[in-house]
């Protein structure tokens, strides 16, 4: 018998969301692995100093946070810089984000010893790069952004939005940020989306190289 013509649509609404979160898992999968292996060289290295450590998977706008001896600890999604790249404009620490263009609000990747600091409402966030203006930090509701709702959503275009800082579900900046990151140093890893992460990590070339 075929479907009622309003029944068909959201028959198809269904099964498209149920494909997005089924791809969802399978990239979560593969970038848990990759997270994982890239943690293993950061302990074999002893890249992090002994700090526990963060890796943002830019591709994947994925958060995995560890230990400081590489056991994972848990994983979130992130809100990342609205363009594609890594390497923000060298000024952009200076400028008031009215004069930000859509092109330049890009995370940079690179390695970052962070620091527990404020911003300037007095809200705490942990600095990757101050100079810079790169933080991490609590999803802030932005009207007409809808930030807390992309990160919910099982797709990583919908979390391209900030103005290159990593923005983080609130509980999860709680729970986890703030006892690790919060408190004292730690080192943060923004994987690169542009290049092979090989040519921006020098300790995974290995010691020979």
């Amino acid at each position: 018998m075929p479907l009622p013509p309003m029944t068909r649509p959201i028959r198809l609404a269904r099964c498209a969301a149920a494909c997005l979160a089924l791809a969802a898992m399978a990239a979560q999968a593969v970038g848990e692995d990759a997270a994982r292996r890239f943690a293993d060289e950061v302990v074999r290295a002893g890249d992090a100093g002994g700090r526990a450590f963060a890796v943002v998977d830019k591709p994947a706008a994925t958060v995995w946070v560890f230990d400081r001896g590489g056991r994972l600890l848990d994983n979130s999604p992130v809100l990342l810089g609205q363009a594609r790249g890594d390497v923000a404009p060298a000024d952009i620490g200076t400028r008031p984000l009215s004069r930000v263009r859509p092109h330049e609000k890009v995370t940079s990747a690179g390695r970052y010893v962070t620091e527990p600091g404020r911003n300037h409402r007095g809200e705490d966030i942990v600095w990757l790069d101050y100079d810079a203006g790169l933080s991490m930090h609590r999803v802030r509701d932005v009207p007409g952004e809808r930030r807390p709702e992309r990160l919910r959503s099982p797709g990583t275009a919908d979390k391209r939005i900030s103005f290159g800082c990593i923005n983080l579900p609130a509980d999860f900046y709680d729970r986890v940020i703030d006892p690790l990151f919060g408190r004292a140093t730690g080192v943060v890893y923004v994987l690169p989306e542009t290049q092979p992460a090989v040519r921006l990590f020098r300790f995974l070339r290995g010691p020979s190289s």
